[in-house]
């Protein structure tokens, strides 16, 4: 897989999990091969679903407010998800659907290289540091594997928990700063913080 299109192709065929045989439309992920920040999400809802794009529902138009908010165009950053086909009754994904899709978002990674990964949620922030809470992790940015990683809470939390919603907002608020320091630091010096992992059983369930 040499480019995000065929990365693209691959995914709108894929079969190699049972969501493959329940989908409207796969949902590969979109933006440009050069963004500077890249956002993972957890997976398609009905929405996303019927159009085969990432966050067109109404955690989508959450988020289109909070680009523009902090100052950054949709078509300027990349979106995916875990997962790239909508579970059942809009279900957790399982191991096995995230493993099945992890060679796609592992690829589209080294082909777009950003600056900084915002993982939106616990399933993505899992993916960086399994075992860690997402309400502990927000708002820092973290260093896995030579990339810098800014763990922000699903926008769904904030439509659903009124209370979430200023915390996620003022997350995203930090981008554009963010983004200069990390063009400003190689990620060999940048500073890692080994926050203490939580044990699953006391996280909160904020997507």
């Amino acid at each position: 897989m040499d480019s995000l299109s065929e990365i693209a192709d691959r995914v709108r065929i894929c079969q190699d999990c049972p969501l493959g045989t329940g989908r409207t439309n796969a949902v590969p992920g979109e933006g440009p091969v050069d963004a500077e920040v890249m956002f993972i999400g957890e997976g398609p809802g009905f929405q996303e679903d019927r159009q085969g794009r990432p966050f067109v529902g109404p955690a989508g138009q959450f988020l289109d407010q909070l680009l523009a908010d902090a100052g950054l165009s949709r078509e300027r950053v990349f979106i995916a998800n875990m997962i790239k086909c909508r579970p059942p009754q809009n279900r957790d994904p399982v191991p096995a659907e995230m493993a099945a899709c992890s060679k796609y978002l592992n690829r589209q990674i080294e082909l777009i290289d950003p600056k900084l990964i915002v993982t939106l949620g616990r399933f993505s922030l899992g993916r960086f540091f399994p075992g860690e809470s997402i309400s502990r992790a927000r708002g820092r940015v973290r260093q896995k594997d030579g990339r810098a990683i800014y763990p922000i809470m699903h926008p769904a939390a904030g439509l659903r928990r009124e209370e979430m919603k200023a915390s996620i907002i003022q997350d995203f608020k930090a981008l554009p700063g963010l983004l200069e320091e990390a063009a400003r630091t190689p990620a060999a010096e940048a500073v890692v913080d080994e926050a203490p992992q939580e044990p699953p059983a006391k996280q909160l369930n904020l997507f």
